[in-house]
Parts: structure tokens; C-alpha cells; sequence
């Protein structure tokens, strides 16, 4: 399959607010050559990544917008403009293959729209983009509700939150410190000719200077190494693990976090981690079983502790809450298109009741590490503040850790280009069990 063609379909599904890229591209990337899977995927992302200032522009050229049925036109124009502004596709190139998709979509009366359309955009994109970044969704490329939330809430820094959420995402290594200190794999990858520094926050991460096939790194497949952004990386720290303790990673897919977990404490008591869909926890037990590790693994509701807890309290919780993604856009840019404003509150809901079930698995004494990737307060601090009005046993501790910006609770890590993604973390402390 043509490589255009292919994430266009993939996107398709994305605009008709279907599927996200992660389950709609890797069906169109086992269509494609092998060699045209990295550009195929670069067309998708990329896309996705500058959509809202595509769409504008298709807005403008378009004599009508299209109909729903016809989503996978829309998509592949977008791939089409994308290709013509932001690669190095020649603009021949660019413009013949896309229009020659149509075909393949049975709509050969698109060839004629894709075709005028993209050879105005050639032309007159630079004038017309004058104009419209007048607009800040279409300056940032961020839909306005997000745009609006991120100005409201960050002020000061919420241009710069969007040009890193619009930048490729660096690549970013977890050491496996069971194995090896982090100066000692840094001296492994400069005897192999791979350039990389070390995180600034975490104690075992390393930013790679270009991305590197994992397998080209050394001991990746015997478990060194793990590929793991730097902000995931310092809840492992974060909560305070001690020999015979037994802990709780609740939504825990895919699997980073616990095992840095067990990298950090080898002689924990147990751990248990808990997903909602039992083929997610399918690379959690991948991940746990090349770095030779073991944890209870189980298929729940973590709200429904009747479900799937035996009672006996955990002395830590890493409660790494579903939330809106917002502080990983850079790596999943088609949160711009599926996350919707009304997603936040039900969001924040949904936290509150996760974080009311956790904490009746705590022991008294225990700490309960709370996590999310949004950079909203909404899902954040105000969660906790909501949290802790209600919980009288529930006590805020200070995070060790310099990174990010201090808040009325917690502490927010926004997304820093070349370095670690947005990140929120609390830490709680139960002093007292509830009265029953």
C-alpha cells in the first residue's frame, strides 16, 4: 500500500473520532513495504502534530468543507499538506501521490479537488499563513479549547508549553541499576560510538543525542536498559521503597514504572499491579519478563477493590491516574484531535474516585505516590486539594525532587524540549484510618 494512503486511513479513523493512532496506525503499517513503515509513520504523526494549522489552511483553499463520509479525503489532503510543508517530499512528488490515492479510495472525483487544492497551497500557503496566525490555534497549533486552558493556566509559560509539545520528543533511557550504574552505561554507549549525557533529575536516565534502534543499544535484550521518559522515571524515587515492603502500582500498563519499581528495591516484599483491560497487562508481562522481574499482575477495576484486593494493606501506592495525556502530546500528537474540553471534569472524577479506593488499601504509615501526564490543575492539584479536604487521615508530604514548579499541592513538570515530558506528582502519607 502506498505509504499516503496508508495514514490517511489511519488518520480517518482519528477525525471520525473512531480509534486513536496507537490502534488505527499499526493495522496500516502491516500493509505497507517494510522500508515505507518510518515514513508512513512520520506522515501519521506529523500530521496529527500540525493539524490545527492544516486544517486552517484547507479551510481557506476549500471551497466547502467536507462531509463526514468523506473523512478519508480530508485526511489524505492533510497528509498532502503536510508533506508539502513540513518534509522534504519534493512538491512533484508530494502533490502526484497524494492526488493518485483517490483511486485506491474509489473517489476518483477527489483527484481533481486534492489536485487544486495542494498546488494552491504550494503557491500561496506562506501569504495565507500571514494571515491566519493572527489566530493562536492556528500560531501553536493546539485546538483552542487546549490553547485556552494552557494560557488560563500557565500564563507565563504556555507558548512555551506548546512549542515542546510540537517538537519531536527526545529519546530517553531507563538503567536498569541492578545491573549497572548509569556513569558505567554511559561509558558502554561511548565505547559503542552513541552519543548521550545524563538526565538532570533522574538518577538512573540517560537523553540520547539522536534516537537509536533499541537493539542496536548495548544490552538492551538482556535487560540493561529500558526506554522510559525522564519525568515516568522519578516515581520510583519518589516513593521512599524499603526492603519488605509490598506495594501497589494501580493502573500500571504498560509496565514502566513497575519495574523501575522493582529495579529500585530487589528485596520488596511483593508488588501487585493493577490494570483495567487484561490486554494491556500484556506488556506489562512482556517488560517484566525480558528484565527478568516478577509482579502480580491483574485485570481490574482498581475502584472495585472488592474485586481484586485480599485485604492485606500495601505500605506504598503508585496511583498513576487514566488522565488527559496532555503532558505527552509531543509523543501522542493526536490527543489534539480525539481529547475533548468536556473529557477534563470526567477526568478529574474519575481520579478522585480511584484515589478514595487506594487509599482504604493503605496501611496506616503508608504513602501513596499520586501521578498523572496532564499539565491541568484541574486533574492535578485541584484533585488532591479536593482529595485531602475530604480525608482527614490523609496528610501531604514534600517531593525530593527540583524538577518542576511548586504548586498549592504537588509538583507540576511541563514538557521541556530536549528533556523530560509534562508530569504532575503528590505524595500522601495516611496518618490515621478512616472512622468507620
Amino acid at each position: 500500500m502506498n505509504p499516503r494512503l496508508a495514514a490517511a486511513k489511519a488518520l480517518a479513523a482519528v477525525l471520525s473520532g473512531k480509534a486513536s493512532l496507537n490502534s488505527s496506525l499499526p493495522t496500516q503499517l502491516d500493509k505497507v513495504e517494510d522500508r515505507d513503515r518510518g515514513f508512513t509513520q512520520d506522515l501519521a504523526f506529523g500530521t496529527a502534530r500540525w493539524q490545527p494549522r492544516l486544517s486552517a489552511l484547507a479551510a481557506k483553499l476549500l471551497q466547502k468543507p467536507f462531509k463526514a463520509a468523506d473523512a478519508d479525503v480530508e485526511a489524505l489532503l492533510l497528509v498532502g499538506l503536510y508533506q508539502l510543508l513540513y518534509t522534504r517530499v519534493p512538491a512533484h512528488a508530494a502533490i502526484g501521490e497524494t492526488v493518485g490515492c483517490a483511486d485506491k479510495l474509489k473517489k476518483p472525483w477527489a483527484k481533481a479537488l486534492l489536485n487544486a487544492v495542494l498546488r494552491n497551497a504550494q503557491r500561496d500557503s506562506e501569504t495565507i499563513f500571514a494571515e491566519l496566525e493572527r489566530d493562536p490555534v492556528v500560531r501553536t497549533a493546539h485546538p483552542r479549547w487546549l490553547q485556552k486552558s494552557l494560557k488560563a493556566f500557565w500564563p507565563e509559560q504556555w507558548e512555551a508549553i506548546c512549542a515542546a509539545n510540537n517538537a519531536h520528543p527526545p529519546m530517553i533511557l531507563r538503567v536498569n541499576r541492578r545491573h549497572h550504574s548509569r556513569d558505567a552505561y554511559l561509558g558502554l554507549l561511548t565505547d559503542a560510538g552513541i552519543a548521550a549525557t545524563a538526565c538532570v533529575y533522574s538518577r538512573d536516565g540517560i537523553v540520547l543525542e539522536a534516537p537509536a534502534d533499541v537493539r542496536s543499544l548495548p544490552g538492551f535484550a538482556n535487560g540493561w536498559i529500558s526506554v522510559q521518559d525522564e519525568a515516568a522515571q522519578l516515581a520510583a524515587d519518589l516513593l521512599d521503597l524499603a526492603p519488605g515492603q509490598r506495594v501497589l502500582d494501580a493502573c500500571c500498563a504498560p509496565g514502566g514504572k513497575t519495574c523501575h519499581i522493582l529495579e529500585a528495591e530487589p528485596k520488596l516484599a511483593g508488588v501487585v499491579a493493577v490494570d483495567l483491560e487484561a490486554k494491556r497487562l500484556l506488556r506489562v508481562r512482556e517488560n517484566l519478563e525480558r528484565l527478568k522481574l516478577s509482579a502480580e499482575l491483574i485485570a481490574a477495576d482498581g475502584r472495585d477493590t472488592q474485586a481484586w484486593w485480599d485485604g492485606k494493606p500495601f505500605q506504598r501506592i503508585l496511583l498513576d491516574a487514566p488522565c488527559s495525556a496532555t503532558g505527552v502530546i509531543r509523543r501522542h500528537p493526536d490527543i489534539k484531535l480525539t481529547r475533548q474540553p468536556d473529557d477534563i471534569a470526567a477526568l478529574a472524577m474519575l481520579q478522585g474516585e480511584l484515589l478514595d479506593a487506594m487509599w482504604t488499601t493503605l496501611e496506616v504509615g503508608g504513602i501513596l505516590l499520586y501521578a498523572t501526564c496532564s499539565t491541568l490543575p484541574t486533574e492535578n492539584t485541584e484533585v488532591i486539594e479536593a482529595f485531602l479536604a475530604r480525608t482527614p487521615g490523609a496528610r501531604e508530604l514534600d517531593l525530593a525532587t527540583a524538577a518542576g514548579i511548586k504548586q498549592p499541592h504537588g509538583r507540576q513538570l511541563l514538557a521541556q524540549e530536549g528533556g523530560h515530558d509534562g508530569f504532575y506528582y503528590a505524595k500522601l502519607i495516611k496518618i490515621a484510618a478512616a472512622r468507620g
